[in-house]
């Protein structure tokens, strides 16, 4: 053996030994699930350009999978061979990472940090260097990254502000990682849990506590290594609902995984690290929802001029947003981003990807925080930020503010109601209320009358106040009975305290005469009307704004039984008014016009209601904007007027830009959202869009359902649309399941002969008729035609539409004489009613002489239907 060769085997024995000095990379846990997606970016990254500098970073919340997703993506790189070596690097703080540093080449124990970054620096290997844990944002991660322009580096940290390590190189990257995919988290779970899951319907469990777990990693890791030691798959969600904060904040069985540390552990480390400013920050977020969290709740809250009525707690809120946003009296944004940052650095909040103006709390940190380092009082103080920073005014943006606080506003109320100071209370129950959260208005409300009760009396008028805004909540959820009963309360109050005429006392019968029509009840509605409008003329004067409204509110209750030569009298009063008072363009002149149209189109006029429409509509557009709610009232009101025309094509076209409009401003489940949802799918309804309408409806029922409850009125109109889409597509058993439940409900709460009631049994007979129950048609429509000439009248325009469905009834049985009989009467008071021109009336002459032909009587067929076409033809030729 020669000198040379003898100096190659030490070489060879020399390099063996630093192969096995530095730290060993472990391997990834055997369960591991998922995250194809990030990996597969990760191979992507680090195979092009090989020879170059590669830099990837892995970001996110501690527990989230970060290290597991590194060593998984080692694992599978290795098995291919693609690093000659992996040096791993615990970057927890400076002294790990130097430690684990200093075994880069061993040589001499006094070797330093430098000379091994710089003996990897001159290796032309394709080497990783992998530093896991870089979440100390004290420390410089760079500086520990070899002075070469190749090699690979992979990172994982809970600061994203290491990404700009990735960001300044060619060939680097950077991916947030968060929670797992369902499927990959129901398997993870699965697999730690292994022969525990004997449960037949193990997938269903498995899924469900995932859910529960937000699919988060760690959480899910740990719920399976729970489960397989001391418990079963069958009874974990149960036991986790009742001890969560329990579950998360201990290790039951080690080994399941290398994280040592418990999910609420985890953050606990991160809290500690933070500063008081920071701190409080975090606490503040926990009792607002975890998404879309704007700086502008605060700054509003600082430059709000309300003065709390409880001092004390001004003064801590005061305290609270001066640590958040700076001492001075003005809100200082870098204050605030810099502390936001701060949280970010640790990803306890992460910023929205869609909105860089807000910012999102994972739902785990949420309850972690608000159960463990969050004061009690907190939640108290989050609701008075809230309820100082609502504006109360009426501009687009503060609209769309409301409707984005609306759903912090909705988390935190969720968590308490007791305590709040009844002038927040009523603030939030006010957004609330705007919103179409009626039930959580509700709840405030009932809180602030026990309040005002209690401290100023029933008679109060503070309380009073606060009782009227309760009933207009109940009559907002079709509670018009409790809306009732309080409103005829407040108004024998009003009359005792203030006097039969005071303004507050009118303003109270006013309002239960809206009730009283909402349930039908038109002749109580018409005769407080009536007495009110009396009142204000002689009190206040005839051009007073009450009493123009108080006229306005009379005529839209003769409208509503048919009395249209009454409203429009009205109506046209009241618009000459106000134009001449307010002027042509005044919001109040523009919503007497939409009125006007109302009852023109009610009446069949629909060219006049058109021509006032769009007039309304192009006037709100230049004076308050194409977003704000009455130009988009204004919108749906033409299109509706394009409807009854049959111009489909135009009413669709307007609806769906309400629709996306709505969305927009008012938020998608708002209450105006889902009316013009239910709009546009009657619109496709009747062109025949069929699976189009069938699926908006059921949408918008699924909603009304979850928002208002299963049986509020506007749950059971969507229920009966849905119903009639169904019978349109023949889906008759569909359509009677529907309709049978809409009339069950209509008669237990609004009763058997309210106007809403009749409705649906004249929609269940015409269902009966198609399936060619006649008799079972023929008795509903019996009953509803009976009860609405009673109530009604016999030449109310319902009554003669429940006459013309019996008609067809008697028709499609063969009973020509009765046919004949009613389809008569009907012509004869549709003239009289709605004038030989209303297209009613022209279906009526269609009706009858489609009867007439039937029964052989061919030459008065023709006389009528001569006659209609000479009517339709002198239509046409004034239209042009």
């Amino acid at each position: 053996m020669n000198v040379l060769t003898i100096l190659i085997d030490l070489q060879v024995a020399s390099e063996a030994r630093k192969t096995k000095s530095w730290k060993p990379c472990p391997f990834p846990v055997a369960a591991f699930t998922g995250q194809r997606g990030i990996l597969e970016k990760m191979h992507q990254l680090f195979s092009q350009n090989q020879g170059f500098r590669h830099i990837f970073v892995l970001h996110g919340l501690g527990g989230s999978g970060k290290s597991q997703i590194a060593l998984k993506f080692v694992e599978e790189a290795q098995a291919n061979k693609r690093f000659s070596q992996v040096f791993f690097v615990d970057a927890t703080n400076e002294q790990t990472a130097q430690a684990d540093l200093k075994l880069l080449a061993h040589e001499t124990s006094e070797e330093t940090v430098s000379e091994r970054l710089y003996w990897l620096a001159n290796q032309k290997e394709e080497w990783l260097l992998l530093f896991d844990n870089a979440d100390d944002t004290q420390l410089d991660i760079g500086k520990f990254f070899p002075s070469c322009a190749f090699g690979n580096i992979l990172i994982t940290t809970r600061n994203p502000e290491i990404c700009s390590h990735a960001e300044h190189c060619p060939d680097g990257a950077f991916c947030q990682v968060s929670n797992l995919e369902l499927e990959d988290a129901r398997n993870l779970l699965l697999k730690v849990v292994g022969t525990k899951a004997r449960a037949p319907n193990k997938e269903e469990l498995a899924t469900d506590i995932v859910k529960e777990l937000h699919c988060f990693a760690l959480a899910v890791a740990q719920a399976g290594g729970y489960i397989y030691a001391c418990g079963k798959l069958t009874s974990y969600l149960a036991l986790y609902r009742s001890s969560r904060d329990k579950l998360l904040a201990q290790i039951e069985v080690q080994g399941q995984s290398h994280y040592s540390l418990a999910v609420y552990a985890t953050w606990n480390l991160s809290y500690t690290k933070l500063t008081p400013e920071a701190k409080t920050l975090l606490q503040i977020c926990s009792q607002l929802h975890h998404q879309d969290i704007r700086e502008e709740i605060f700054q509003r809250a600082m430059s709000s001029d309300q003065k709390l009525e409880d001092s004390d707690m001004q003064e801590v809120v005061t305290k609270l947003l001066a640590a958040i946003g700076g001492a001075s009296e003005d809100w200082d944004s870098f204050v605030f981003n810099k502390i936001a940052r701060e949280l970010q650095s640790y990803s306890l909040i992460e910023q929205n990807q869609l909105d860089d103006e807000s910012y999102n709390i994972h739902p785990l940190v949420q309850h972690w925080s608000a159960m463990s380092i969050s004061k009690t009082s907190m939640k108290q103080y989050v609701l008075v930020i809230l309820g100082l920073s609502v504006p109360w005014k009426y501009e687009i943006d503060d609209y769309i503010y409301r409707r984005q606080v609306c759903i912090h506003i909705v988390q935190a109320v969720d968590q308490i109601t007791q305590g709040i100071t009844k002038d927040i209370g009523l603030e939030l129950a006010l957004v609330l209320h705007e919103q179409g959260y009626f039930q959580h208005a509700e709840e405030l409300e009932v809180v602030v009358v026990e309040a005002r009760t209690q401290l100023l009396g029933k008679e109060h008028p503070d309380t009073l106040t606060s009782m009227a805004n309760l009933a207009s909540t109940y009559f907002q959820q079709g509670k018009w009975g409790e809306a009732e009963v309080l409103q005829v309360e407040v108004l024998e109050l009003t009359k005792r305290v203030l006097g039969k005429e005071h303004p507050d006392t009118l303003r109270s019968m006013a309002n239960l005469a809206r009730t009283y029509a909402e349930q039908g009840k038109w002749s109580e509605a018409e005769e407080l009307e009536v007495a009110v409008l009396e009142a204000r003329k002689r009190l206040l004067g005839k051009e007073h704004t009450d009493t123009l409204r108080s006229m306005a509110n009379l005529a839209r209750t003769y409208a509503e039984q048919g009395k249209w030569s009454e409203a429009e009298e009205l109506e046209v009063a009241v618009l000459e008014a106000r134009k001449r008072l307010l002027g042509k363009e005044h919001p109040g002149t523009l919503r007497s016009m939409a009125n006007f149209a109302r009852t023109y189109s009610e009446q069949g006029k629909w060219s006049e209601a058109e021509e006032l429409e769009v007039a309304v509509l192009e006037a709100r557009k230049r004076v308050l904007g194409k977003e704000h709610p009455s130009t988009l009232a204004s919108m749906t009101n033409l299109a509706s007027t394009y409807w009854d025309q049959g111009k489909w094509g135009e009413a669709e076209g307007l609806e769906v830009a309400v629709l996306e409009l709505t969305k927009r401003v008012l938020g998608t489940e708002h209450p105006s959202t889902l009316t013009s949802m239910g709009n546009l799918a009657s619109t496709y309804s009747d062109q025949g869009k069929w699976s189009e309408a069938e699926e908006l409806q059921v949408e918008v029922l699924e909603a009304r359902k979850r928002l208002l409850g299963k049986e509020h009125p506007n749950t059971l109109m969507s229920m009966a649309n849905l119903a009639s889409t169904y019978l349109q597509q023949g889906k008759w058993g569909e359509a009677e399941e529907l309709q049978v439940a809409v009339l069950e409900a209509r008669k237990r709460l609004l009763g058997k002969e309210h106007p809403s009631t009749l409705t649906s049994m004249a929609s269940l007979a015409r269902t009966y008729s198609d399936q060619g129950q006649w008799s079972e048609a023929e008795e509903l429509e019996v009953g509803a035609l009976e009860a609405r000439k009673r109530l009604l009248g016999k030449e109310h325009p319902d009554t003669l539409l429940s006459m013309a469905n019996l008609a067809r009834t008697y028709l499609d049985q063969g009973k020509w004489r009765q046919t004949e009989e009613l389809e008569v009467a009907v012509l004869e008071a549709r003239k009289q009613v709605l004038g030989k021109e209303h297209p009613l009336t022209l279906r009526s002459m269609a009706n009858l002489a489609a009867t007439y032909e039937r029964q052989g009587h061919d030459t008065k067929a023709q006389e009528l239907r001569r006659a209609a076409k000479q009517i339709e033809e002198s239509q046409n030729t004034v239209q042009l």
